[in-house]
């Protein structure tokens, strides 16, 4: 899943990234509100997690033009601003949620993907195919109650084409959820993740569409 973080911190940046890249995350990290108005023109991200308090321009103004674009990408609010009229703003603005500085990083996760599930219409956390139990929470899969274990890129490109079940998935819309700016993409990176997950997953699980992408069909 690819993610804007906006943060000027470079202590706390740093760290955030650091744990969202771990928790199977592809992150561009901006320190500025121009620079988030420019990557959100640039690139395709699934959500944003946004600080209030930037240089050059204002979170709650990177906000307002994307909302006023009409763009609905979930953003969650940072903001050291405990004050409930700070809060009342970012909401009013059009964020999705909010975080209060100094904040645990479980929780940011928890919060992240309450998003993420609301924004692709499910209601529960786990995700199950046939066999198959994904649990974003636990960050683990399971087939026929047996552990798999996945690589963060492989999770990745599992969690993407399970989250769009009879939609066809491009090579370059699943490098979007893997990589993050300053990754080396492979030139058959996908390809080979996808060989991987059928090995592991069972060879039927995700089907070629030749000279299109890759899905796995609705059941």
């Amino acid at each position: 899943m690819r993610l804007l973080l906006v943060e000027d911190d470079v202590l706390l940046g740093e760290g955030v990234e650091l744990g969202l890249r771990k928790a199977g995350y592809a992150v561009d990290w901006v320190r500025d509100g121009e620079a988030a108005t420019t990557a959100l023109i640039a690139e395709d991200y699934e959500l944003m997690v946004l600080d209030i308090g930037l240089p050059k321009k204002s979170g709650l103004d990177v906000l307002k033009e994307l909302r006023d674009s009409g763009d609905k990408l979930p953003v969650m609010i940072l903001t050291a601003m405990a004050s409930v009229d700070h809060r009342v703003q970012g909401l009013d603005a059009g964020a999705d949620d909010y975080l209060t500085k100094p904040f645990d990083l479980a929780e940011l996760y928890a919060r992240l993907r309450a998003l993420a599930r609301r924004n692709t219409g499910r209601t529960e956390s786990l995700i199950e195919y046939g066999d198959i139990r994904l649990d974003p929470a636990a960050y683990d899969v399971h087939k026929g109650g047996d552990k798999v274990d996945l690589s963060r890129r492989e999770y990745a490109v599992l969690l993407s084409l399970l989250e769009n079940t009879g939609r066809v998935m491009s090579r370059e819309m699943l490098e979007q959820t893997m990589y993050g700016w300053g990754e080396e993409v492979g030139s058959n990176a996908v390809e080979v993740y996808v060989h991987h997950l059928r090995k592991k997953l069972g060879n039927e699980l995700i089907r070629t569409i030749r000279g299109i992408g890759y899905m796995i069909d609705k059941e």
